[in-house]
């Protein structure tokens, strides 16, 4: 934001908390991103971002990956790996290992999902509670095959998503891809409105809910359903301050406020 905040106060725009946030929060995804340019979006626009996930099991192939974990840190950024990663140790019977791995990264954050793996609801929330114990903990409900996410009953999102959260998780993330295409989401990219509807009169706190939206008419339909303060997340890099601008209604497509 700029710093002579008076350039803006005609305006009306929405106020956007300070970090550590609570809500309004905006996760970049990072599959692979040079060092270097890396740095740069976080040195240029770390008020805009609160978290940062490290998806695609890049961290295995990304020699300095530690390093941009340290950057993140250093900008008051939450780091970690996705949740696939967590899944794949899983099935090789390593789960130690790939503790071994968030620790040595400095990781203080792991996500524990199961859309990929043949893994039930309470098999998962039993490894929510256990990283609890050392992690702050980010589940993740939904499956990456959109066949499978859509022959969940918008009940059954709501269950997986209280299960979690009642077993320690501080946040559940509403997977949606890198695609915006399965999860929460039809195969034609628009989010479920039964399962948005369900969790709207479900009582569960909406802060403590991050909805993955890499696209921007996904952003559009969740910022105008819940106005600046909803957490989205798989946003771009070269989308964080694209995003800002919609959350102020500073765009089009949410000209005025959201």
């Amino acid at each position: 934001m700029l710093t002579d905040s008076s350039l803006c106060a005609p305006l009306d725009l929405p106020v956007r908390g300070a970090k550590p946030r609570t809500r309004g929060r905006t996760m970049m995804i990072d599959t692979g991103t040079p060092t270097r340019w890396f740095e740069d979006v976080v040195e240029s626009h770390a008020d805009l971002i609160d978290a940062v996930k490290f998806g695609w099991g890049t961290c295995l192939v990304t020699r300095d990956i530690k390093t941009k974990i340290d950057v993140c840190h250093a900008a008051g950024i939450e780091a970690y790996f996705g949740g696939t990663l967590f899944e794949r140790y899983a099935a090789a019977g390593a789960v130690d290992t790939w503790r071994e791995l968030c620790r040595a990264t400095g990781c203080t954050t792991v996500e524990i999902s199961h859309g990929t793996v043949v893994m039930s609801n309470v098999e998962k929330a039993g490894w929510v509670a256990e990283m609890a114990r050392e992690f702050a903990v980010i589940s993740e409900v939904g499956f990456k095959d959109g066949g499978r996410s859509m022959a969940l009953t918008a009940d059954e999102w709501v269950d997986a998503v209280r299960l979690d959260l009642e077993a320690g998780a501080g946040t559940v993330t509403l997977e949606a891809r890198e695609s915006g295409r399965s999860g929460f989401c039809t195969p034609g990219g628009e989010a479920r409105e039964d399962v948005l509807g369900a969790l709207d009169a479900s009582g569960i706190d909406r802060d403590r809910l991050l909805f993955e939206a890499p696209t921007r008419d996904l952003q559009v339909t969740l910022l105008r359903r819940y106005g600046a303060g909803v957490n989205l997340g798989n946003v771009a890099l070269t989308d964080v301050v694209g995003l800002e601008t919609l959350r102020l209604g500073l765009r089009a497509d949410t000209f005025g406020g959201v």
